[in-house]
């Protein structure tokens, strides 16, 4: 398992396929977070497509979307399981934020939460502007998650630095 970055760190440049729920449509494509500089990103990585608690959580964050992204952000979730797994999910639940797949598990691995076991530690990180990592909150268990108002309260206190 690698290191998971402090806050202040450059995070590293990654790209995974992923999608996108557009009405009826999965639009997919390649997510690049190296693309993403200049915007502030959240990268939710969870264990995985319709268990309980990843439920909740990615349910959680496509109902905050418009709070998430009135405060600047784009959000990203990240589990190990492929496309065909992520679209079903998205369809299933309405999730309306990108779903990126990470199969071997390498952006885990990047982010020091690679969990032999279960996949990976349910884990979120805000990306400002500038590549670094400005929070985090990194589970040890996985059964909890910050809420929409938690990530917002901490993007809005980004955009006032």
């Amino acid at each position: 398992m690698g290191r998971t970055p402090s806050v202040g760190d450059i995070v590293s440049d990654f790209s995974l396929p992923g999608g996108v729920l557009r009405e009826d449509r999965f639009e997919r494509s390649d997510y690049a977070l190296g693309e993403q500089r200049g915007n502030t990103v959240v990268l939710a990585f969870y264990p995985g497509d319709n268990t309980p608690v990843c439920t909740k959580q990615l349910c959680s964050y496509s109902d905050g979307l418009e709070q998430l992204q009135a405060c600047g952000a784009t959000v990203w979730g990240i589990s190990p399981q492929d496309l065909d797994s992520h679209e079903r999910f998205a369809r299933e639940r309405g999730l309306r934020i990108p779903l990126l797949a990470d199969p071997d598990r390498a952006a885990a691995r990047a982010f020091g939460i690679d969990a032999p076991l279960i996949g990976l530690r349910r884990s979120v990180f805000i990306i400002g502007p500038d590549g670094g990592l400005h929070w985090k909150r990194v589970g040890t268990l996985g059964a909890t998650f910050p809420s929409a108002d938690t990530i917002a309260e901490q993007l809005s206190a980004l955009r006032r630095t």
